[in-house]
């Protein structure tokens, strides 16, 4: 008698791999959509507010593309994981000054809650992108 499951390993990564994808392609046309939004948090002292908006938002959507091409999945997770640690300072700056974004709806918590989040979208990002090695090795015996 054959067990059935409710979510096999490769349909949990393709499930996490489909909405890396579309997350990353939705959060880059964002920063484009609502540019001062974006530029308001880059901390004081950083060059070029709107060419770093500008530039992490082409990262996002090509990173959420790349995430669907097989051949550029790895070097995209690459890519977007190291976007997620240029954008830091930007989620540090908002947590440590929330008086500065207090015309915002959300409450104060939402800022210090978005610091351990990079590290689960990291996490997320890592998982999708098949980058561990035991994913690695797996994919190249599937081949």
């Amino acid at each position: 008698m054959q067990s059935t499951r409710c979510c096999t390993l490769p349909t949990l990564r393709n499930s996490a791999l489909a909405a890396a994808s579309i997350f990353y392609i939705a959060a880059g046309l964002n920063h484009f959509r609502s540019p001062g939004f974006y530029q308001r948090i880059v901390p004081p002292g950083f060059p070029s507010p709107k060419a770093l908006v500008d530039i992490s938002g082409v990262a996002e959507i090509a990173g959420g593309v790349g995430l669907a091409i097989r051949p550029l999945r790895r070097a995209a997770g690459w890519g977007l994981i190291a976007l997620l640690l240029a954008v830091f300072p930007a989620n540090i700056y908002m947590a440590m000054h929330p008086q500065e974004f207090a015309d915002l709806p959300l409450p104060r918590w939402t800022f210090y809650a978005r610091l351990p989040i990079q590290g689960v979208l990291i996490a997320w990002v890592w998982y999708a992108a098949g980058m561990s090695r035991r994913q690695q090795r797996s994919a190249q015996q599937s081949r």
